[in-house]
């Protein structure tokens, strides 16, 4: 009763009365009103959408004041000192390196540009996940990078609240929440039975409510803590959560949210009925935790593995759950949730509808209060194991993981949090709980090894969870927390949270196991090993880099121990599983073994930081055997992918290889696998090691003195790779030091050196492909010595440079030449390159260095590097080169090569010595003389003595026994002789020992081991088989033994090698040791490298010495290979053939560059004989009659001909370059801020369309069409590449193109296409005039007539009718040239006149396009004609051609003889225009009008060809009324004063003599005659004297007249050129006016550069002057129409304008890019997705932008037209690349700004601030003045109306 009258009356009046019953110190009964409204109000019951209760409640919180006043009182009392800004996906924000703690920190732009980081590590980025600003918050940054609003500010400055103020806030806003969760209640389903749609229309309903919290947030500290208050308080959830008894809806409500609670836990509510009785404990003991984790313990029996699936897939490894519940200490996170508090059910909810955006928002905003922070951490880590199941259910788990990690990385980057959840939430036990209970919903059965019997499972990288990465939110949760010190050492010290952890990796050991496919190819390539390799690095190796970080020093040591211990348990658990014993199953290779890489991580950090012992940490060998089984399978399997043993498998087998060894894997895989084969070579038996190595690898077949071999398990081309990459991987095991004591420093060198050495690398290429510690909590590369110190040390910088031709470099950095001397490294090289052809390129790079420095010319092998010396703990190691197995094998890959075996080669002999050097330098300290013969019983100690490589060299091998195919050529032979028993006995001794193989070897070794390791485990060795080889039945011919007198040692081999490279007999002489220079062994080739391996053996032994110099004391001409068979003719035949060949393709190569280069230079070279000919018809020596072409498609050439004309390449395009030039020198500025603009008012384009407009108000129509040129804005500009072709040649090729299917850059119906001869972009022909070049002579010839007489002539020629042309071939052509002109621009560019499509509107445009020429070749030439001679814009003008195009299309339109402008220029007509006349507008009077344009028009309407007397007589008429004009408009600017003094003074000059040519007179005739009538001179009276404060000279007025005169007199002087063909000559800038007089004949030749030249001189009248001038003058003050100011305006026309030039641009794109990325378009009003800005006039424009589409055009694509007449110049803001639109067509030009390195930064993707590079700024701007964008960009596409 009481509520209703309440709701009745007036909101704002009954808050205030409630605020103030409320304020009594009785307020019960304020209180139970204020209940009874919002009961009424707040009812959960009404639909949502009703927006009453919302305003009800701002009036009450407001207490009865303005809700905007409220607010503001609030804030004043904010005391926060964080920023806490949340911002969502795509916001640009900062992270400086420098300032932050945490790696995550993250600051606004506000705060971050009013903080200081000059000189800092930062960069922009556009957020992913959404973030919040830590600026103030000083456990995530440093203070010192605060931005001044949040350094600490004193809490005193910010008063104390009223308690009154917020009041109603307390008792509303509990109610108010209570609300919004009753809605959220009420509006779930679950989503099984729902549809997305049905969550999303709820939210939306709730917008406005929780919008309206978010307000609340944003009112600063004090209205936090209030919120808080509310969102914490138990007591008012218990009373509220439930509703009243009597409330039905409430009851409902309440039981909704009961059910959906139900399923909160892990482990739900069925499960835990079931689960009761299997309920295993896992106790201290951590082993028998894992055997129930891997589902072997007695808790989960066979029979449960049989469940099916879900979606009935793969029933294997669905196991029921374990439950942990002892280790796991907090059972809170198995159980289903309780809430206590408002926020616990919000966030409840908030994870329910899968993280809404504007929730997790109000969520986050929060964050700034204290106690609200630690509360709801607590609150996001007890709903931790919901959200896993809510995101694995969902659809969009994509958003959703977003959304979540933009939460959680606001709590667990704050250590101090972090470890608080620790100890008091156990938050590592329940990230680890909840990522096992994760991974285990997607284990399938591990085919690994024993496929039935395997009990060991994996993940199923096929699985949506794997593949999507839905794991990452939680994983790298899990990442973050340990990149906390205190909470890592939790972790660590932890053991059976350690056991957890181990049991997670192995779920990852072994998955995505491959297959060799053997025989069909693979039907359809599976792509999860992406997923694979993400998983691997994700969730197993950023862990380990994390842990790592904190096991660096010697305190730490009891942690590493800890996780080898059980690393090497896990490891026997999984050995077990997959039932391994001790030969890998064949044909199956994973490239994923995290265990074995965690052991060797935590091995190498032990030893390398922790100073411990490594046998301490080692296994027994039996144990290391197996340990180095699987590695060495991966590095065997990377050699038989590239030798193409697995190319059934599909491409994607190659993607894992180049994964494997790519710069983010290589060093959490390649490396520890190394390392860890490193430390089981460096401690098992090395023999044993080497035999592995080469049974892995399938050579042992080959290893055999016999030339033929069969090989049971290789083809035979895939045995020379894989023989190269077994040695060559026995070179990186044997020489690779990464882990073996190089420190953080030299590592950091040798991988930027061998990087550099790939090739030449951009700064971020660098910095991406040097693997640091991908744990990205590292910021920095690891080591003392930083990046950029350690790259000035290795490389230098080469700037970015610019070819003229178009290609942009970049800024790149490449070697030192004393690197590449002393710091290529081959080996790393291989060992870090994806692409085989990276090695190619860095032995290619080093090549081209020693020939540049002379060091080596021939063809270099890879250099030898020496080595870092190895750690003492892994001395082992070099017992691998000196073990006699190897030695076997290097002596007889010796042999093999000198006598030409098959599939040997140059890279295995480099590899061989390669092994033999690095055993020399590498020598064994023995002392362990007495182990010797313990060994030599059962070895084949008669190959030879002992294990040492020095002894061994010089050893010599008499007889070796070989079991070879009956075919082969040795059976042939006879036994040695068995004549003398003592030969016998000898032969039979040797046939005792000689037999040497490798799997008999390895075979007994490690049934040694065994037996001494343990004896129980012998019967699980397979039986010693008694012959070594199996032989697979139906193998062609036996194996026989042969014995094979060999009588060499490696040495003779060596020096007989040599011989036999150098093909010379003698090669090295006996005395050649004494006499050699070590300095120079270091680069060269094999010769080089025998030689300096022979030197080194013979320093550090005598006795070696001696036999060198025995050995090469005989030179004994090499012993002809036993079996001199053709074959190995052919293959020395077929070598030296190859090599003259590639000599041959170099010569050949050579000389086509060189022709190409000839070409091109002819082609576009204007000096040539033809092309000149071509462009300038006639030149001033007597010509042939007929110019003669070559066409470019059928190659003849010939004249060109009515029937068959020839036409000249030409690109036609529509240009507004012209009309956007201005007055003022300097470019205009880019406006960025809201008070800069650009006014398009003084363009030359505006003004001209201004006068036009003008003149036609007053004037007749047709007059005016011809007293202007337009094509300023949207003229054709033609240009041409000089190539010519026949037009039917062309027709042709055309319609091949339409008929060719390549996709091409150009559209072939629009007409366009390449030049044929040098690819130019083309879209038309232009027709050349068939050269009657035999009156050329006469029409050159100077003249002697007098003026009048030419006169006459001139006009007689204007009279003469044109002939219409004879229809042929030729004139059809020109017909279709004009139409292709006309089709180039738009309409509304052609039409000006009143009447479009009048003949006088074709006359104006068709004139025009000659004026566009015209003037464009000015500014090409810079404006004026000063330089004279050829220019490059000459090169590509067609002026010639075109004019007689254009000029027989004008000859058509006949001049009406009494509107003929001539007649008015040379002589007094009589003034017939009475008034009847009147109702016809008059003709724009000759002062008005546009001189140049009358020149165009008058050439291009008198016969051709014009002859040169009359054309200087037309110049110089014109030039009289220029010079008129020049006075006219000069004498406007005087004072009226100054007007009266030149009147007077000029006066008296006019009866002289010549009078006529003196500007004085002349000048005081125009000013008297022009103040007559209607005065033009009254308008500016006031503004003059204000304005000129300079007194006008004599000097003064001579330059403004010639300045006035120069465009005209340029234009002619290039209109002759072009026409007549003479030559510009160069002249100073002063002089060019002289000069030009002199050129176009308007002053004698004769004259003297020293003599000052009047301008007034060059006057030639026709009849007197002043009657003329008069005339002129005449007709402006006649107007009577006309306003005196509008006159003036079209009397005043000043022809001079400046270069074209592109918007000026500032020095750094971040002003360009924050005030643009956040503008509004000014069309739409929206903040475009992709904002772009044109570079010619400042527009910003919505780039792609549907809103601002008109008729399907896209507002680019609209502008381009508008501005540029289809080009546009646009910068896009978000990527700081510019983007060309071309009429139908784009491209990416690049950007015109880079970082520091040089470096263009496409999409922002780095986010470092770009500086504008000038010459890059220039280049563009240069392309677009000489309209070459289509020539010199390459990739261009369509873009259909879509920019």
């Amino acid at each position: 009763m009481m509520a209703a009258s309440q709701l009745r009356r007036d909101k704002r009046a009954t808050a205030a009365h409630l605020k103030a019953d409320l304020n009594r110190t009785d307020n019960s009964s304020g209180l139970r009103q204020l209940q009874e409204l919002l009961d009424a109000v707040l009812n959960p019951e009404k639909p949502a959408t009703d927006t009453e209760a919302l305003d009800w409640c701002k009036c009450l919180i407001a207490g009865g004041e303005c809700f905007e006043e409220f607010c503001k009182t609030v804030r004043s009392y904010d005391n926060a000192t964080l920023c806490g800004l949340v911002w969502t996906a795509n916001f640009v924000a900062y992270r400086c390196r420098t300032c932050g703690i945490s790696p995550c920190m993250s600051l606004c732009a506000e705060c971050f540009n009013n903080g200081d980081h000059t000189g800092h590590d930062f960069n922009m980025f556009r957020s992913q996940a959404g973030g919040a600003c830590d600026c103030g918050d000083s456990n995530v940054m440093r203070d010192s990078g605060f931005c001044q609003r949040h350094r600490l500010r004193n809490w005193e400055s910010t008063p104390s609240i009223p308690l009154d103020l917020l009041l109603m806030s307390e008792m509303v806003l509990p109610r108010f929440i209570l609300c919004i969760i009753q809605y959220l209640r009420d509006g779930y389903i679950e989503p099984d039975t729902s549809t997305e749609r049905d969550l999303q229309k709820v939210l939306q309903q709730l917008e406005p409510q929780i919008s309206f919290l978010e307000e609340l947030t944003k009112m600063g500290g004090a209205m936090r803590t209030v919120l808080t208050k509310i969102l914490t308080n138990q007591q008012a959830f218990k009373e509220l959560s439930m509703g009243q008894e009597d409330n039905l809806f409430a009851k409902k409500n309440y039981d909704k949210y009961l059910s959906a609670l139900k399923n909160s836990g892990l482990v739900s509510v069925e499960e835990k009925a079931q689960g009761a009785t299997a309920d295993v404990t896992v106790g201290a003991e951590g082993g028998a935790g894992a055997m129930v984790l891997l589902g072997t313990g007695p808790g989960s029996p066979d029979e449960s593995s049989k469940e099916e699936d879900q979606d009935g897939g793969q029933s294997v490894g669905q196991r029921k759950r374990v439950k942990l519940s002892s280790s796991t200490k907090d059972p809170c996170i198995i159980e289903s949730l309780k809430h206590k508090c408002f926020l616990e059910e919000l966030l409840f909810w908030t994870i329910k509808y899968e993280f809404p955006q504007k929730m997790v928002t109000f969520l986050l905003n929060m964050l700034p209060d204290q106690d609200y922070k630690i509360t709801f951490t607590k609150t996001f880590v007890q709903h931790y194991a919901f959200i896993m199941k809510t995101l694995m259910k969902s659809h969009e788990s994509d958003t959703m993981s977003n959304r979540i990690v933009h939460i959680s990385v606001q709590l667990f980057s704050n250590e101090e949090l972090a470890r608080h959840m620790t100890e008091e939430c156990q938050l590592l036990d329940i990230m680890v709980t909840v990522l096992l209970y994760m991974m285990e919903s997607c284990l399938i059965k591990s085919e690994l090894q024993d496929e039935e019997n395997s009990r060991h499972v994996v993940v199923n990288c096929s699985e949506a969870l794997l593949k999507n990465n839905t794991y990452w939110p939680l994983v790298s949760d899990f990442i973050n927390i340990l990149s906390h010190q205190s909470v890592a050492k939790k972790f660590l010290e932890d053991h059976s949270l350690l056991m957890l952890w181990m049991s997670f990796v192995s779920f990852f050991q072994g998955m995505n196991l491959n297959k060799r496919e053997l025989n069909e190819h693979v039907e359809f390539e599976s792509q999860t090993y992406y997923a694979a390799f993400a998983a691997e690095l994700e969730a197993c190796a950023q862990p380990m880099w994390g842990l790592l970080t904190h096991c660096k020093v010697k305190e730490t040591q009891e942690y590493t121990k800890t996780v080898v211990r059980y690393c090497l348990e896990t490891l026997q658990i999984w050995f077990d599983a997959i039932g391994f014993i001790d030969e890998p199953a064949p044909n199956q290779v994973t490239f994923h073994l995290p265990l074995h890489r965690y052991y060797a991580m935590f091995l190498s950090r032990a030893v390398k930081c922790q100073g411990l012992d490594l046998d301490s940490l080692l296994p027994d060998q039996e144990m290391l055997m197996k340990i180095m089984v699987h590695p060495l399978q991966i590095q065997a399997s990377l050699s038989e992918i590239h030798s193409n043993m697995w190319v059934r498998n599909g491409l994607q087998i190659k993607g894992q290889a180049m994964t494997y060894v790519q710069s983010h894997f290589c060093n959490s895989m390649i490396d520890p696998d190394i390392y860890l084969l490193q430390v089981c070579a460096s401690r098992l038996d090395p023999d044993y090691f080497i035999s592995s190595v080469f049974e892995r690898f399938k050579v042992v077949d080959l290893l055999t003195m016999a030339s033929q071999h069969q090989n049971a398990v290789l083809d035979s081309e895939q045995e020379r790779p894989m023989l190269e990459g077994a040695l060559t991987f026995l070179v990186i095991l044997t020489s690779l030091r990464i882990h073996l004591g190089m420190t953080d420093d030299e590592i950091l060198r040798a991988e930027m050196v061998s990087q550099l050495c790939m090739n030449d690398r951009t700064h971020s290429a660098l910095l991406d492909l040097i693997p640091e510690n991908p744990n990205p909590k590292s910021g920095i590369v690891p080591g003392s010595c930083s990046f950029e110190d350690m790259l000035s040390a290795v490389a230098d910088f080469k700037a970015p440079v610019f070819e003229p031709g178009g290609s942009m470099q970049q800024g790149m950095y490449t070697p030192k030449g004393e690197v590449w001397e002393k710091e290529f490294d081959p080996i790393m090289v291989i060992l870090r390159t994806v692409y085989r052809r990276d090695v190619q390129s860095a032995m290619d790079r080093y090549s081209a260095f020693l020939k540049q420095y002379g060091i080596h010319t021939g063809n270099p092998w890879p250099p030898y590097k020496e080595r870092t010396p190895l750690h003492s703990c892994y001395k082992g190691l070099i017992r691998l080169l000196h073990c006699k197995t190897l030695h076997i094998v290097i002596f007889t890959l010796l042999y093999k090569i000198w006598m030409d075996h098959q599939n040997m080669s140059e890279h295995v002999l480099c590899m061989v010595l390669y092994l033999i050097e690095l055993g020399l330098d590498n020598q064994v300290q023995d002392n362990k003389e007495d182990e010797e013969p313990c060994i030599e019983e059962h070895c084949h100690d008669s190959w030879f003595p002992g294990t040492n490589l020095l002894s061994n060299l010089h050893h010599i091998i008499n007889f070796v026994r070989v079991r070879v195919p009956e075919t082969a050529p040795e059976i042939k032979r006879e036994t040695p002789p068995s004549t003398s028993s003592e030969a016998s006995s000898y032969g039979q001794n040797l046939r005792e020992a000689q037999v040497f193989s490798l799997v008999a070897e390895r075979r007994r070794k490690f049934q040694e081991i065994i037996n001494r390791s343990n004896s129980e485990a012998t019967q699980v060795v397979r039986p010693k088989s008694s012959s070594t080889r199996w032989v697979p039945p139906g193998t062609p011919p036996q194996l026989v033994t042969e014995i094979l007198e060999i009588r060499e040692s490696m040495l003779s081999l060596l020096i007989k090698l040599h011989q036999k490279m150098s093909s010379k007999q003698n090669s090295l002489s006996a005395s050649w040791l004494e006499d050699m220079d070590t300095s120079r062994v270091a680069h060269g080739d094999g010769i080089t490298a025998i030689e300096r391996i022979l030197t080194k053996a013979a320093i550090r032994s005598c006795q070696i010495k001696r036999s060198i110099q025995d050995i090469c004391g005989k030179v004994s001409p090499p012993v002809p290979p036993k079996k001199n068979s053709p074959t190995d003719k052919k293959a020395m035949d077929k070598e030296e053939r190859r090599q003259r060949a590639r000599e041959r393709q170099k010569k050949l190569l050579a000389e086509f560059a060189s022709r190409q280069k000839s070409f091109m230079e002819t082609a576009m070279d204007v000096e040539s004989p033809e092309t000149e000919a071509a462009m300038d018809l006639g030149s001033s020596e007597v010509m042939e009659s007929e110019i003669l072409y070559d066409c470019v498609i059928c190659g003849q050439s010939g004249p060109s001909t009515e029937d068959r004309p020839t036409g000249l390449v030409v690109l036609l395009q529509a240009s507004s370059v012209l009309g956007h030039r201005c007055k003022s020198k300097e470019p205009k500025n880019l406006p960025t801020s809201d008070e800069e603009h650009i006014y398009p008012v003084d363009t030359c384009g505006v003004a001209h369309d201004v006068r036009l407009t003008l003149m036609q108000q007053f004037f007749k129509d047709s007059s005016c069409l011809q007293s202007v040129s337009i094509g300023w804005d949207g003229g054709v500009y033609v240009q041409t590449c000089g190539h010519t072709l026949h037009i039917d040649c062309h027709k042709s090729y055309m319609e091949s193109l339409r008929n060719d299917q390549v996709l091409q850059g150009f559209s072939v119906d629009k007409g366009e296409f390449t030049c044929p001869l040098c690819r130019q972009f083309a879209n038309s022909v232009l027709p050349c005039r068939p050269g009657r070049g035999t009156d050329g002579g006469a029409w050159h010839t100077p003249t002697n007539k007098k003026i009048c007489v030419l006169v006459k002539e001139v006009e007689d020629l204007q009279e003469k009718l044109a002939l219409f042309p004879t229809e042929s071939n030729l004139s059809k052509e020109m017909e279709l040239v004009i139409k292709d002109i006309k089709n180039t621009t738009q309409k509304k560019y052609m039409d000006y006149g009143k009447n479009p499509g009048s003949p006088d509107n074709d006359f104006l445009f068709m004139y025009s396009v000659a004026r566009t020429n015209l003037e464009l070749e000015l500014v090409h030439r810079g404006g004026n004609l000063c330089s004279g001679g050829a220019s490059a814009a000459a090169k590509r003008s067609c002026l010639n051609q075109l004019f007689h195009v254009l000029a027989m299309h004008m000859r058509l339109y006949s001049i009406d003889s009494a509107y003929n402008p001539w007649t008015k220029l040379t002589q007094v007509t009589q003034n017939n225009e009475s008034d009847d006349f009147d109702e016809e507008r008059p003709e724009v009077p000759m002062l008005f009008r546009d001189v140049p344009s009358l020149l165009i028009i008058f050439v291009l309407t008198m016969p051709q060809p014009l002859r040169k007397e009359h054309f200087t007589c037309v110049v110089k008429m014109l030039y009289n009324l220029q010079f008129t004009q020049a006075l006219a408009a000069l004498s406007t600017k005087f004072s009226s004063e100054e007007r009266q003094a030149w009147v007077t003074s000029g006066a008296l000059k006019k009866n002289s003599a010549n009078s006529e040519k003196c500007f004085e007179a002349l000048l005081s005739h125009v000013i008297s005659e022009l103040s007559k009538d209607k005065s033009v001179y009254k308008v500016n009276a006031e503004e003059t004297t204000m304005l000129s404060s300079s007194v006008w000279s004599p000097q003064s007025i001579e330059f403004s007249l010639q300045q006035f005169s120069l465009p005209f007199l340029r234009l002619s002087c290039l209109l002759q050129h072009h026409l007549y063909g003479e030559n510009l000559t160069g002249c100073l800038e002063e002089e060019e006016f002289s000069s030009l007089s002199v050129c176009l004949g308007l002053l004698p030749s004769a004259l003297q550069p020293s003599n000052t030249v009047h301008s007034a001189s060059c006057l030639e009248w026709p009849i007197s002057a002043f009657d003329l001038v008069t005339q002129w003058c005449t007709e402006v003050t006649g107007l009577s129409q006309m306003h005196a100011e509008q006159s003036l305006t079209l009397l005043v026309q000043d022809p001079q304008w400046v270069a074209p030039r592109l918007l000026k641009l500032p020095d750094n794109y971040n002003i360009i890019f924050q005030y643009y990325h956040r503008k509004a378009c000014t069309a739409c009003k929206k903040v475009p997705k992709d904002p772009a800005l044109c570079l010619v006039c400042g527009a910003f424009v919505c780039l792609k932008g549907v809103c601002c589409k008109q008729q399907g055009v896209c507002e680019c694509v609209l502008h381009s037209q508008h501005c540029g007449a289809a080009t546009g110049i646009f910068l896009l803001i978000n990527a700081s690349v510019i983007i060309i639109i071309r009429g139908h067509r784009f491209c990416l030009w690049g950007s015109v700004y880079l970082d520091a390195h040089g470096e263009e930064d496409r999409d922002l993707r780095r986010g470092k601030p770009l500086f504008l590079c000038e010459e890059r700024y220039r280049v563009l701007e240069q392309q677009w003045v000489s309209h070459t964008f289509d020539h010199i960009n390459k990739r261009w596409g369509p873009h259909y109306n879509g920019l």
